[in-house]
């Protein structure tokens, strides 16, 4: 093989270890701070593991501040995690409003098992037997969620690394490297007792 076809093989070798680092999903980190040396933050997981997240600068950090349904108006872009009851019926177990150039669809999602993250508009709320129902477009349809009430909601506000803090609950989503490495693109820590629910 002569030097100029090692070199185009090379390259597009590199080119595929560099697109399915690309295509590498993020890790969500859910837990309590237990250090932060103001560029690693140490987390004790949900699961009991200790983890530990780099914060490279300039990373979006949030707080969490509450949210009541009735806040929520009709156009709101929303982030809402839903579970399938045995009945059939569309659950909540977390809502949210996210940025309007988020994108929009319905996929799995790591919360509790079997759930499912919905990020759409809300075309409509009515108040049901059991809850509120709330009508979610995500442009390729619409889904029926019933909210009971008590359903964890919050919403993130602007924050930087000095609320991040031992004893806060924290969500990290993270982009895994090499060797198991985590670094943040983005955190939301509690604020006043206020958990991040996503």
């Amino acid at each position: 093989m002569n030097t100029r076809v090692l070199d185009l093989v090379t390259g597009v070798l590199a080119l595929s270890c560099a697109a399915a680092w690309a295509q590498q999903p993020n890790v969500n980190v859910r837990g309590v701070v237990t250090a932060f040396d103001g560029s690693v933050i140490s987390v004790k997981a949900r699961d009991g593991n200790d983890v530990r997240v780099d914060l490279p600068p300039k990373t979006p950090v949030s707080t969490t501040l509450p949210l009541k349904l009735e806040d929520i108006k009709p156009g709101t872009v929303l982030g809402v995690t839903t579970v399938r009851r045995a009945d059939g019926a569309v659950v909540a177990i977390d809502v949210r409003p996210i940025p309007p150039t988020a994108p929009q669809g319905r996929s799995p999602y790591d919360l509790q098992p079997g759930s499912t993250m919905t990020n759409a508009v809300l075309e409509a709320s009515v108040a049901a037997t059991s809850g509120q129902e709330l009508t979610l477009n995500y442009k390729a349809g619409t889904v029926k969620v019933l909210v009971p009430p008590g359903t964890p909601m919050s919403r993130a506000a602007p924050g930087s690394t000095a609320d991040i803090r031992p004893g806060e609950t924290i969500y990290v989503a993270a982009r895994p490297g090499d060797g198991g490495k985590l670094t943040a693109v983005r955190v939301q820590v509690s604020r006043d007792g206020v958990k991040p629910t996503q």
